[in-house]
């Protein structure tokens, strides 16, 4: 068969049908799936340098500026399948101790509930799933989680990390 132009503009046509009419292709519910995370921050002059009038926040101006900040969460992976998963969590600050919250998010632009006064997200408000408290210094903490397809935000919500940029998304499939 010879192909001519329209022949494969019909091809490309019942190709992207087919594409369109499939269903997603999300993991199994079943699927186990670990992530190593580490907690860490730039050091007391960094830290200590950082304008809070100028906080580093989900749904804010300033999240713009979040690669500049003082403080982090880094998976090892930022799409993870839907089911069981397990965070495994570092600390790998030099100066202090963290936590890390799980807090699914339905929007990306908008703001989550956070308090001036003690500089910490309102956990219950956001609708924080799960956590792995306080971590000392090198030590290493876990929390198994079920979850479904959407965006997640992985934080610190010791007073002012959030702030100083201690958070990032993640894409469960």
């Amino acid at each position: 068969m010879t192909i001519t132009r329209r022949t494969a503009m019909g091809l490309m046509a019942g190709t992207a049908a087919a594409i369109a009419l499939s269903k997603p292709a999300f993991a199994q519910d079943d699927t186990k799936t670990i992530v190593q995370v580490n907690m860490w921050d730039n050091g007391a002059d960094m830290i200590g340098g950082f304008d809070m009038e100028h906080r580093v926040m989900l749904g804010t101006a300033d999240a713009a500026f979040k690669d500049d900040a003082p403080m982090g969460i880094t998976p090892n992976k930022y799409v993870i399948a839907r089911g069981d998963v397990t965070f495994v969590v570092t600390n790998t600050s030099e100066l202090m101790e963290h936590e890390m919250i799980v807090v699914p998010i339905a929007d990306v632009t908008q703001a989550l509930p956070y308090n001036t006064d003690s500089e910490r997200m309102d956990e219950d408000a956001a609708g924080a799933i799960g956590e792995v408290p306080e971590t000392a210094i090198g030590e290493t903490g876990s929390v198994t989680l079920r979850l479904q397809p959407g965006t997640y935000m992985l934080a610190c919500n010791i007073a002012g990390h959030y702030a100083m940029g201690m958070w990032t998304l993640v894409t469960v499939i």
